[in-house]
């Protein structure tokens, strides 16, 4: 059931935002549990083309069973996003027509307690989107150093309690290893005022958002995304990113403001000489936010922007 419950984020306005052709070729960087790629793929004639990349090999597999009927225009990829040019150059594309990023953990990877991505199961901290790779949530939060600790919580989770969770997180590792995700919650709490547990939000929701971003490395490869992906954009081609929370946001704003901007030169130049001309727009301007009936009826969809720019 979980591909028919599935919800994906801002799927009405993605699908505006590629503007698909019908014989296009469209990346879905993030493939998740299809929920984007299968409106996409609705929308291709037999000589379009979606390529889907994911990191997580579930993903990958399920993807199987719910694109069977399309799958003679879906080629499924085991990879990180952020290579996208080098999965194009091996499957032989020069550009692409659209291409779309759904950052962050996917729904069914926060449903599954076994991957040790949520603080509501108990489950060995793992926290990996892709299982093959060895940095675990355990080795995070049982090898790296106090200081380290209390910045990536602080960088990454922005929480305001990081060095006293961090120096928790250390005393009790000295005990024994933090080896589950219902420890690690506990060693949390133990660290924050009473004022903060009572607050509407988990207490861990933080922290284990930075723990997860550090396991996964997404800051960076959200900040080459949109410098690696554009160029390989054919013109009027567009680049649609979700992001779900600011650091990610940010990253992919100041990303279309770099590409988006044209003539470098300093003020008081008469004329420009460095030739520097835009190589997207950005359409529109502001992010696109999910509408209130979107969040009634998917509350995960609470923090979503879209940004979408097209190559000039």
């Amino acid at each position: 059931m979980e591909e028919l419950t599935h919800r994906p984020v801002l799927l009405e306005e993605c699908i505006r935002g590629l503007r698909i052709l019908p014989e296009g070729v469209y990346i879905d960087g993030t493939l998740g549990r299809a929920g984007h790629s299968r409106e996409i793929v609705k929308r291709l004639s037999g000589k379009g083309r979606l390529i889907c990349i994911d990191r997580d090999q579930a993903a990958l597999d399920a993807a199987r069973v719910c694109l069977a009927d399309d799958m003679e225009r879906v080629t499924l990829v085991h990879d990180n996003f952020v290579n996208i040019p080098r999965v194009m150059d091996k499957l032989g594309l020069q550009g692409a027509d659209g291409v779309l990023l759904d950052l962050g953990v996917s729904s069914p990877q926060l449903d599954d307690p076994s991957r040790g991505f949520s603080y509501r199961y108990n489950a060995p901290l793992d926290m990996r989107m892709d299982q093959t790779q060895p940095l675990t949530a355990a080795q995070v939060v049982n090898e790296w150093p106090e200081q380290e600790l209390s910045f990536i919580l602080s960088r990454y989770g922005e929480e305001r309690y990081a060095r006293s969770i961090a120096a928790a997180i250390v005393r009790r590792r000295e005990e024994r290893p933090i080896e589950e995700t219902l420890d690690l919650v506990e060693v949390i709490k133990s660290a924050m005022p009473a004022a903060a547990l009572r607050e509407k939000q988990h207490p861990a929701k933080r922290s284990f958002q930075a723990i997860r971003i550090a396991v996964n490395d997404e800051l960076s490869a959200c900040s080459q995304a949109v410098d690696a992906i554009i160029p390989r954009l054919n013109r009027g081609g567009r680049l649609c990113i979700i992001t779900f929370h600011s650091l990610e946001d940010r990253l992919v704003k100041n990303g279309y403001q770099a590409q988006a901007r044209g003539c470098v030169c300093p003020p008081e130049f008469p004329v420009c000489v460095c030739g520097r001309t835009p190589a997207i727009k950005m359409t529109p301007k502001k992010p696109i936010l999910p509408t209130a009936e979107e969040i009634r009826e998917n509350p995960r969809a609470r923090s979503a922007k879209l940004r979408i720019a097209e190559k000039i």
